[in-house]
């Protein structure tokens, strides 16, 4: 029977790759994690990356491998997903036409890419490629009833199938597609793997002192048991990678680079909003409330000029202490056409003026000027608008609709501290905001607009008033007011 330690070192399987010293750290976790014995190097080894007092009698069911960029993780799920689909036989646990696959998930398309093209690489070796019966868009089929696929994270495309392995790649950069993506995949995928007792193996560069991976290290590190958690510079793994690229990245941000290089979990970055209270602001239904006579709307846009960002658009008005979200809008294709279809919806609902970002100087102010509506740059920047945002959503004042790519991006967002000590509120790597930035802008908008209503009935009794450059209300005190608002 060949081992994961066989396919590592020998000619005739991978050793050509695998064999040298530039793998020995990889030999030895994963030969520790497979229950192989250990040579005394390797046991040296396996003890510092996982922070365990002795080394284990037997094979792990899961592996959580926290490792800095560059650290080799992409060859490794490749090498682990042509063993576990070449060299294990699962055929007596398969029902007739049931097929074991071995499951590499990603955290998007370019790096599913990059994961088939090393499976690919791997089965075109001169042992792996008679037993390969036919290769598709995503994966390869192999004659011994096995298949390998690669995927992205997704927790629906991940049932009903039968697992030899699954292997996921990235998993703490998962949560860029929504709230809790990751403890979503990784929940539907524990029963897909129960029937062949399949390993369930995360290697990921870590993040944020949350997510799977996270709960993961904090629970499991260290400690025995059959989940094994290994954490690893990114030298360790690969000593090959030259110490000057790491040493610029710490100059120029050394937060970041104890991250993506020494593996340490970054303790500047935190959720901004939670789930619950996203949640708890949207209403049942509708997704757009139509206009209604006698209400006075706002309006925000955030513009793009094309790509994989949208070009969005908030409508709303303010219901008593409510802030309500009429509508929010994000459409991908030619700008011009975006504009003029948005400065319909705008009139629709009786706006001749809108705000947003400063983006691309005076294209877009002139762009909505074409159709008959003024633009006007937003007073803040973006982190202002959240920063506005979560206080009135703490109160209970903010009706959101239920659209499920605004509560993704609104729980997704992150509060990060920079160097020069200032929070800054932004979506996570890999992620967007373009929805929950024009929810943002279009409170904003309300909240200025009460503030300035209140002052038009303030008394004489007023204290003071603080404006910005654009006489825009900062901060009022108060002692009475003398007539409602609206």
């Amino acid at each position: 029977m060949v081992t994961i330690r066989d396919a590592m070192t020998d000619p005739v399987l991978f050793g050509d790759t695998f064999a040298g010293p530039s793998f020995a750290a990889w030999r030895a976790l994963l030969s520790g994690f497979y229950g192989l014995p250990l040579t005394d190097d390797e046991a040296q080894s396996f003890l510092a990356l996982t922070g365990r007092a002795e080394t284990p009698t037997q094979a792990h069911d899961e592996l959580w491998l926290v490792v800095g960029r560059r650290g080799g993780k992409s060859h490794a799920a490749a090498l682990v997903a042509v063993f576990e689909a070449a060299f294990q036989d699962h055929r007596a646990k398969l029902a007739p036409g049931e097929i074991a696959t071995v499951m590499l998930i990603a955290a998007d398309r370019p790096q599913a890419r990059t994961l088939l093209r090393y499976v690919r690489g791997m089965c075109d070796h001169p042992m792996i490629r008679p037993m390969v019966q036919r290769e598709t868009e995503t994966g390869i089929e192999l004659t011994n009833r096995c298949a390998i696929e690669v995927g992205t994270a997704s927790f629906r495309s991940v049932r009903g199938y039968t697992l030899a392995a699954a292997i996921c790649d990235e998993v703490a950069f998962w949560q860029s597609e929504g709230a809790s993506p990751d403890a979503e995949i990784i929940a539907a995928l524990r029963p897909a793997l129960a029937t062949l007792g399949g390993k369930l193996i995360c290697l990921s560069s870590p993040y944020a002192r949350r997510g799977v991976l996270w709960d993961a290290h904090r629970q499991h590190f260290g400690k025995a048991g059959r989940v094994l958690v290994a954490q690893a510079p990114s030298l360790t793994m690969n000593p090959t990678l030259p110490q000057r690229v790491i040493d610029d990245a710490m100059r120029d941000d050394a937060a970041r680079a104890s991250a993506e290089y020494f593996a340490q979990f970054r303790s500047d970055i935190e959720a901004f909003l939670k789930v619950e209270q996203v949640q708890a602001a949207q209403r049942s239904g509708p997704l757009e409330l139509p206009r209604r006579a006698g209400v006075s709307y706002v309006g925000f846009v955030d513009p793009t000029g094309g790509g994989a960002d949208e070009f969005t658009l908030a409508i709303g008005h303010r219901e008593g202490e409510a802030l309500v979200v009429d509508l929010v809008r994000g459409r991908k294709g030619n700008p011009a056409a975006i504009c003029a279809d948005y400065a319909a919806t705008l009139k629709a609902y009786g706006i001749t003026q809108v705000a947003g970002d400063r983006y691309a100087g005076e294209w877009v102010p002139t762009e909505f000027a074409r159709h008959g509506i003024r633009y006007q740059a937003a007073a803040g920047v973006r982190s202002e608008l959240y920063a506005t945002l979560a206080p009135a959503l703490n109160a209970g004042a903010v009706e959101l609709p239920p659209c499920e790519v605004v509560a993704k991006q609104l729980t997704a967002l992150e509060r990060r501290t920079t160097r020069s000590g200032r929070d800054m509120i932004d979506h996570p790597p890999g992620g967007h905001d373009d929805r929950a930035n024009a929810v943002a802008g279009v409170v904003a908008q309300m909240a200025r607009k009460e503030a300035q209503a209140r002052i038009r009935f303030l008394d004489d009794g007023l204290d003071s008033v603080t404006l910005d450059q654009n006489g825009e209300a900062v901060s009022v005190t108060l002692r009475g007011i003398i007539g409602g608002f609206h």
